[in-house]
């Protein structure tokens, strides 16, 4: 048996020994689905709240720090969801109407989460 018949025998052994892999497929819930956009959105918006011009400004507001940031603690993952859309899209300039759109944004939901 030569070299190259080995070679082209053990080739056609494993391609055939090692093409064939099981796949399993099944059905995910849409909270599954969306589990990793939700822990994003989460991480994005509280890392907003955790730096320190964002936090100035909430005291220049009138606002605790800690109680903001407990309080988008408190919210659904929609209302973060929400949130972090409306952070993302909001224009950047010098102003900080960004940051003063998202404390508008959390009192807002805050106030008709705890009216009940």
């Amino acid at each position: 048996m030569t070299f190259r018949s080995l070679t082209c025998r053990t080739l056609v052994v494993s391609l055939l020994a090692l093409s064939f892999q099981t796949a399993q497929a099944g059905l995910i819930s849409p909270e599954q689905a969306l589990g990793g956009q939700a822990a994003g959105d989460r991480g994005f918006v509280a890392a907003v709240m955790a730096r320190a011009d964002t936090a100035t400004q909430l005291a220049a507001l009138g606002v605790d720090p800690q109680q903001a940031r407990e309080r988008v603690a408190a919210l659904s993952d929609a209302e973060v969801a929400a949130l972090a859309r409306d952070m993302r899209e909001a224009p950047a300039g010098a102003d900080g109407g960004g940051v003063l759109l998202a404390v508008i944004l959390v009192s807002a939901v805050w106030y008709f989460f705890f009216r009940r």
